[in-house]
């Protein structure tokens, strides 16, 4: 398990990057993105929906509430990214599976 300082600072790098790629996606997606004390919510207007992103420091772990699932992904050391273990995704390739599978026509990439 990584240690909490570097897990801190990678969730909030990992996070922002997200936020940040979102934002730029918003007016053609959709959706708008609010942070509120470290919590990133992503909300849809059409199908209604919420997506929400919190880091977990006690496991260690990235959670995002979406599509009626929980998503726990854990950082992998190698990748230096935080990844589900159960796909090998990124948090970045789940964040663009789960808005292209909720907006069902909208064509979204985190880059």
């Amino acid at each position: 398990m990584i240690d909490e300082a570097t897990f801190r600072r990678e969730s909030e790098r990992a996070l922002e990057e997200v936020k940040q790629t979102l934002i730029d996606a918003e007016e053609d997606g959709g959706f708008e993105v609010e942070e509120n004390n470290g919590v990133l919510n992503v909300v849809f207007n059409d199908p209604k929906a919420k997506f929400v992103y919190t880091p977990n420091t006690p496991v260690r772990q990235i959670w995002i509430s979406a599509l009626s699932t929980s998503f726990k992904l854990d950082w992998d050391a190698s990748q230096a990214l935080f990844v589900l273990a159960k796909t090998d995704e990124s948090l970045t390739k789940l964040t663009e599976r789960l808005v292209r599978e909720h907006t069902r026509d909208f064509q979204f990439s985190l880059g």
